[in-house]
């Protein structure tokens, strides 16, 4: 099951946050952590995005199994004056225990869902080039606009090209 969480509930879970996105550092995930993130820093992390939750800039949507959290994907409304129809997908993470089931493109599907909700119809978002969520953007419909080699650091230090994505949900393409 994918559902929002709000501001109180994603402070309550910061724990199992944490967890998730120490697990996706661990196992590989360039997501901006490099390998050996502490629970602590993870959680420091997550409570930085507290402020945005609650203001209604940020939206948060998890996997959830049994209780447990098993995967999330942020939504970032833009708030610049002349991008009111603009949003920015971060942090698409799925524990390594729960990968290949389809979380991942749920998790998607309900972020672009709420982002066309909202009025926001342009969407954009980075990645590893040639990574899963490379390869999972590509098989959503989202459109490359963009490389920069080295752009960011693997989990393991070493330099990775990041590609860029965008999706135009208003043009007859609708989240699947």
């Amino acid at each position: 099951m994918i559902r929002e969480v709000s501001a109180q509930a994603a402070e309550a879970g910061l724990a199992e946050l944490a967890d998730i996105l120490v697990d996706a550092v661990a196992h590989g995930a360039s997501v901006n952590f490099l390998a050996g993130l502490s629970v602590h820093e993870a959680e420091l992390f997550w409570a930085g995005q507290l402020p945005g939750l609650r203001a209604g800039s940020t939206r948060l949507f998890v996997a959830e199994q049994a209780g447990e959290w098993l995967g999330t994907v942020l939504l970032f409304m833009a708030h610049q004056p002349n991008a009111p129809h603009r949003a920015e997908i971060g942090k698409m993470l799925v524990r390594s225990t729960a990968r290949r089931r389809g979380l991942g493109r749920a998790l998607l599907t309900t972020a672009e869902a709420a982002a066309l909700a909202a009025g926001r119809n342009l969407l954009l978002l980075d990645t590893e080039t040639g990574s899963a969520g490379d390869r999972l953007y590509r098989a959503a419909g989202w459109v490359e606009y963009g490389r920069v080699p080295g752009h960011a650091l693997r989990p393991d230090g070493e330099p990775a090209e990041t590609t860029m994505f965008y999706k135009r949900l208003d043009a007859g393409i609708t989240p699947a």
